[in-house]
């Protein structure tokens, strides 16, 4: 029994000299390899081809929307932004060039890689605003059981633009990008 009780001893004896010796040290730095199927040897080809087409695919419609807001930018201004987003300060023009800029330069950014998930929170932010506009211009059709006339929601291209958006915001551009981020990642451990 006494053997027992001081083999107790002299551990609480070395877990208090652990645990003084470690809260004078600083925290170290470590760098763990997170294991997901993109830091895998095997690389789903088919797979990253489909995320691939269609972030370009969904880059290049997004180009022609903005595109498609400077050809009348007073026009879509002043029934659009000045009639359904009355709440937002400032000129209405000052909107109708922000979301076209936004839909102009955020594409290339995420077809390249470059600040991809930044670029996509501002389309994803755009696509929100459209999906409102639809929703207050035509409201919600009869969804999801009507057939309307024109065979689409209206709001049914911003949503799924909305999505796609926010599937890259989540899930980053993918690996056949210019700038993908590595499989690493820092973390400072707690000392106990």
């Amino acid at each position: 029994m006494k053997n027992f009780r001081d083999m107790e001893d002299k551990t609480k004896t070395n877990q208090v000299q652990t645990a003084s010796m470690n809260s004078t040290k600083a925290p170290q730095k470590v760098e763990v390899v997170v294991a997901n199927s993109s830091a895998s040897s095997e690389v789903n080809i088919l797979g990253e081809l489909s995320i691939f087409v269609l972030r370009i695919g969904f880059c290049a419609l997004m180009i022609h929307h903005g595109l498609e807001k400077l050809q009348d930018p007073q026009g879509f201004a002043e029934f659009v932004v000045g009639k359904y987003f009355p709440f937002l300060p400032g000129d209405p023009v000052i909107w109708t060039f922000g979301a076209a800029i936004t839909q102009l330069v955020c594409p290339l950014g995420l077809a390249t890689g470059i600040f991809a998930r930044l670029s996509s929170l501002g389309l994803f932010s755009t696509m929100a605003f459209a999906v409102y506009f639809h929703l207050l211009d035509t409201g919600l059709e009869g969804f999801p059981l009507a057939v309307v006339e024109s065979h689409n929601y209206a709001f049914e291209l911003s949503f799924i633009y909305g999505a796609i958006s926010l599937y890259f915001l989540c899930a980053g551009p993918g690996r056949l990008s210019l700038f993908r981020k590595s499989n690493k990642i820092t973390y400072y451990p707690k000392s106990t």
